[in-house]
């Protein structure tokens, strides 16, 4: 059998090549990000000018590309904005607690301590109310023995287990011992009938053993919200810990 040239391709029957470049535009028609987002392409295609008919094809490559630049520049803007708002706010949060904290340190009675705390305090932070809780030997919860003259019910007994309980209603608290979280039914119980609070910031406390909380209650109902940070909180739980340890210690002892 003779060798002889390659048979001619029949009319109509497409070449490699052809496949290759129909494989290419259905790619690129497909899923054009392939061409908008490869710098080295897009400057390929800009640089070339080989045609006027080309060169239009360019131009509309290129009004994309810069339609396609505005809209990540408008997601930046965007972006920009909600982190400096973000920032703004963690200062502003930041100061008001620095504030609660040094008003707190210059106090030098207990009663003093616990006035300013659940009356002065909520303002400072831009809430309505506040209870300081502490377990003790009673039957259900209600103002605090010799603790809660004068300030109206905000320093609360509560039955031993309360503290623990109550913050778990939603799950385990956060590793600082902060739920922020809407306020339940049982908020009631801290905060009275009186005051309908919306959302709650609980920051739990331990003197030596004895379980302890401050519960803050805002009548907004977004004040406090599960993916808000506690770091603050949890640094201010930490002073009212110690100094009011002290002071609480101080007062069982002269009891």
């Amino acid at each position: 059998m003779t060798d002889g040239p390659d048979p001619a391709p029949e009319h109509g029957s497409a070449t490699a090549d052809d496949l290759d470049i129909q494989l290419i535009r259905q790619l690129i028609i497909a899923d054009p990000e392939l061409i908008l987002s490869d710098g080295e392409i897009m400057r390929a295609l800009i640089g070339s000018q080989d045609s006027e008919d080309e060169g239009r094809r360019v131009v509309d490559l290129r009004a994309r590309l810069i339609e396609r630049l505005e809209e990540r520049l408008e997601r930046l803007k965007r972006t920009h904005r909600t982190v400096i708002a973000a920032a703004y706010e963690n200062v502003a949060g930041t100061a008001q607690v620095h504030k609660a904290v040094l008003s707190l340190l210059e106090v030098s009675k207990l009663s003093d301590f616990l006035a300013i705390l659940t009356r002065d305090v909520p303002g400072m932070l831009g809430v309505e109310e506040c209870r300081f809780c502490l377990e003790a030997e009673v039957d259900e919860a209600g103002p605090a023995p010799g603790l809660s003259e004068g300030l109206g019910g905000r320093v609360v007994a509560l039955p031993l287990g309360t503290v623990e309980a109550y913050l778990m209603l939603d799950g385990e608290p956060s590793p600082g011992g902060v739920v922020l979280r809407p306020a339940p039914p049982e908020a009631q119980m801290l905060f009275g009938a009186q005051f309908r609070v919306q959302s709650e910031a609980l920051v739990r406390l331990d003197f030596a053993g004895l379980p302890g909380m401050v519960a803050f209650g805002a009548r907004d109902p977004e004040r406090f919200a599960t993916h808000h940070g506690t770091d603050l909180l949890a640094f201010f739980g930490g002073v009212i810990e110690r100094v009011l340890g002290h002071w609480l210690g101080l007062a069982a002892g002269e009891r």
